[in-house]
């Protein structure tokens, strides 16, 4: 069971983990360097530690000790109990939900482990907004997709702001770092799955169309600002648009991939 701590010190060392979490280079370098990653409210940290993550500590405030007992009495990693006003000083921001915990990093699992008999994959192509990733996780777990897999570019599923927003759909979805980013969407079509490019390119067909009798399904999504690179584009086997009125030719990354999923589901 995990030790209350009652600290009174926003500067107290055993703090660290949870320092200055504005900060975004910071927290990636302090993070990686040590291993760990964030999660943010009773729902997200509950869902992080019934997935199997080893809490290294975790930063809560009196009020949420008792919903999340259960979680504590598996733990055995120390849980700071602090007061809001304190916790604000310690992390940089108001945490309105009052529980943060830090957890171990796993090792990535390998490709061949993240496709084992799926038939739907999502693929990342330089997604660097942690909003977007994380919404891109929730929207494939809510619509049927089986696992995700990411360029070597693209931002951190584990990072705090990624796993707030997709409400910690990052640990129950199987997702790894692809790593040959040249050869990945040939990779794919020689382990049977189709590989659809949701871009504006002139042969683009419409989603449904692209995905219409489809076995195993690859959707790949391009960064925020450039879209798909040009190798992506041109090696994807279809590509595939979203329909729109006159005078509007893209959505939101995120919005875009929660459509083409929905299409995809119903193929």
């Amino acid at each position: 069971m995990a030790d209350l701590v009652e600290v009174s010190s926003p500067d107290d060392p055993r703090l660290a983990d949870y320092r200055d979490l504005r900060d975004v280079e910071l927290r990636k370098t302090l993070e990686a360097e040590h291993g760990l990653f964030l999660a943010e409210g009773e729902k997200v940290v509950r869902r992080a530690v019934e997935a199997g993550f080893e809490a290294r500590s975790f930063l809560m405030a009196p009020r949420w000790l008792d919903g999340l007992g259960d979680v504590l009495a598996r733990s055995d990693g120390p849980c700071y109990v602090l007061s809001e006003a304190l916790i604000e000083q310690v992390t940089g921001f108001h945490v309105h939900r009052g529980a943060l915990a830090s957890l171990r990093r796993n090792p990535l699992p390998s490709i061949d482990d993240v496709l084992d008999g799926v038939r739907s994959v999502l693929v990342l192509e330089d997604l660097v907004d942690h909003t977007n990733v994380g919404a891109i996780f929730r929207a494939g777990a809510a619509l049927g997709f089986d696992a995700v897999l990411l360029a070597p570019r693209c931002a951190d599923p584990l990072y705090r702001r990624s796993i707030k927003v997709g409400m910690g759909a990052v640990f129950s979805t199987p997702w790894t770092r692809l790593p040959d980013w040249y050869d990945a969407l040939p990779d794919l079509s020689r382990r049977g799955f189709t590989t659809v490019a949701l871009t504006l390119a002139e042969d683009s067909t419409p989603i449904e169309q692209s995905v219409a009798g489809v076995d195993r399904l690859a959707l790949v999504l391009g960064s925020e600002g450039h879209g798909l690179s040009a190798r992506w584009e041109q090696s994807a086997d279809r590509r595939a648009i979203i329909p729109m009125r006159a005078g509007i030719d893209s959505l939101n990354v995120a919005a875009a991939t929660a459509v083409a999923c929905y299409a995809a589901a119903r193929r």
